[in-house]
């Protein structure tokens, strides 16, 4: 097998691991894990020759833009303390516990490239988190806060990676300097993130085409993430600031086409991605194995004990902040998503899986440092973030849909039904609006107006039935049977329809485009 076989079998197991994850009830990225781990003790399996420092360029801006796509910055904007205190300060206070316990216990290892070894550890995965909490029937503001926290817990683990990693191969370490860096590489990240945003929303307007579009929003995040690593910022920052705009500035609510498309189209990146990231994760076994060879005591003992660090420090910052950002919550700050069990916070705790950003990061430490010798203790280090990932993202993933059924942490669908009706009303109101402007300018039938009004109404009840009466809403369900019915019939008509326009394909002087171009017709009718 070559590395082109390797990643098609991924492709294949990513696909295929959705649907055996849910018959299973377990999740996706976890199972693609357990792939890869059985690929990579196969002996015909090669060994994956992917340059590290390609990885997170490759991964990550799609996936982070995937999953800012499900949000936006107002969410962002209203749930920053909790964020603030998830993906900032837990951060450096995980990467500092790490650091100072692995400088004690590893023989040789320095305190900088222990403070490296903290910072690719600390973050836990954006993807993994989502990917495995977002299926569980959460509540909506659990979710919120891990997507947020993993979406930008990245940016200061990378950046505080990448600090550490210059102090152990130069030997020189300042504080000021690594303030500043951090400081600058966020602005950069931003100004290039708001630039790239702004421009690509405009190219998006003179493009038109929905298919242009869809390709578009597939380049921008690598672009982002490019440039913004280019003039020394943050690339995922970049990423997130750029995405962000767009899903915030550059939705137009009529055009439904690129709308369904893009949403189908980052569907499938996000799933083939994903996989891929996870496989990855589990095929980097070789590098653990070779670096264990001879003395598998020590490293798992080592591994153990911070796999141990990074689990309870989570616990013992979660139940503080929880308890905190409770008490700072008031009636005014309107959207703020914050835990209100220790339930909740217990599935936030174990909901701290690690993933392909630690795997990648571990890889990408240099062989050599500025004086010519070996960076210290490199293999020590893959392996121990080898073994926090496999032990946070196999255990933790494992176990989460237990433990959540066992606390009973659900989502609250009334709160959700509710948002639903009210949403319902707001499309009727506006649909009714709009007919009375109508009407002012154009002489509409009697009749005509009344079918309207009628369908102003309907626009509402289809999205929420609870919001009309309880007379009404047995008059709607016969309407909604009788429209079943007459849509199922005209169903089957316009697949006897495209039977009959595709059999035609296939016969001798028939144009290809002309064919194509009339089922497309027909299939923008099927979705009426």
């Amino acid at each position: 097998m070559d590395q082109l076989a390797l990643l098609f079998v991924l492709l294949l197991g990513a696909v295929v691991s959705v649907a055996v994850g849910e018959r299973l009830g377990l999740p996706a990225p976890v199972l693609m894990t357990v792939l890869g781990i059985v690929l990579a003790l196969l002996e015909f399996v090669p060994n994956v020759d992917v340059p590290p420092e390609l990885i997170l360029p490759l991964l990550l801006p799609p996936l982070l833009y995937a999953a800012v796509r499900r949000t936006s910055w107002r969410q962002f904007a209203a749930n920053i303390r909790p964020i603030l205190l998830l993906a900032v300060a837990l951060v450096f206070v995980t990467t500092l516990c790490v650091a100072v316990v692995a400088h004690a216990i590893v023989p040789g290892l320095p305190l900088a490239a222990a403070v490296a070894l903290g910072a690719l550890v600390a973050p836990p995965d954006p993807v993994a988190a989502t990917a495995v909490a977002g299926k569980l029937g959460l509540p909506r503001r659990l979710v919120s806060i891990l997507e947020g926290e993993g979406l930008f817990n990245d940016v200061t683990a990378i950046v505080l990676y990448h600090v550490a990693i210059a102090a152990a191969v130069s030997g020189t370490f300042s504080p000021w300097r690594a303030g500043l860096d951090l400081v600058l590489s966020a602005v950069v990240a931003v100004a290039v993130g708001l630039a790239l945003g702004w421009g690509t929303n405009k190219l998006m307007g003179l493009l038109g085409d929905p298919t242009l579009q869809v390709a578009l929003t597939l380049l921008v995040p690598f672009a982002s993430y490019v440039l913004a690593e280019e003039l020394h910022g943050s690339g995922v920052l970049g990423v997130l600031t750029t995405a962000l705009f767009l899903v915030e500035y550059a939705t137009d609510a009529d055009d439904v086409t690129a709308r369904l498309a893009g949403h189908t189209f980052w569907d499938i990146v996000d799933t083939l991605v994903t996989g891929v990231a996870f496989g990855l994760v589990g095929l980097e076994l070789h590098n653990a194995v070779e670096t264990a060879a001879g003395h598998w005591g020590e490293l798992l003992t080592w591994a153990a004990a911070v796999v141990g660090v990074v689990v309870l420090v989570r616990l013992a910052w979660l139940l503080p902040a929880t308890w905190l950002t409770q008490r700072l919550h008031t009636a005014r700050d309107v959207g703020e998503e914050i835990p209100v069990s220790w339930r909740e916070t217990v599935v936030m705790w174990w909901s701290g899986m690690r993933g392909v950003a630690s795997v990648a990061l571990a890889l990408a430490i240099p062989l050599e440092t500025d004086a010519g010798g070996d960076f210290p203790a490199r293999g020590e280090i893959i392996f121990i973030a080898f073994g926090v990932v496999l032990a946070t993202l196999l255990v933790q993933g494992l176990t989460l849909p237990w433990l959540v059924g066992r606390l009973g942490v659900r989502g609250d669908i009334g709160r959700e039904k509710e948002f639903e009706r009210q949403l319902a009303v707001r499309a009727a109101k506006a649909a009714k609006r709009r007919l009375r402007e109508i009407e002012e300018v154009e002489d509409l039938p009697e009749e005509l107006s009344e079918q309207m009004l009628r369908r102003s109404f309907d626009i509402g009840v289809r999205i929420s039935p609870e919001m009309a009466e309880d007379e009404r809403r047995e008059a709607y369900r016969q309407r909604a049977r009788r429209l079943k019915r007459v849509r199922r019939i005209e169903g089957e008509m316009l697949s006897a329809a495209r039977h009959e326009v595709l059999a035609a394909r296939s016969e001798t002087g028939a144009d290809p485009e002309v064919v194509d171009r009339v089922l497309r017709h027909l299939d923008v009718r099927s979705l009426r």
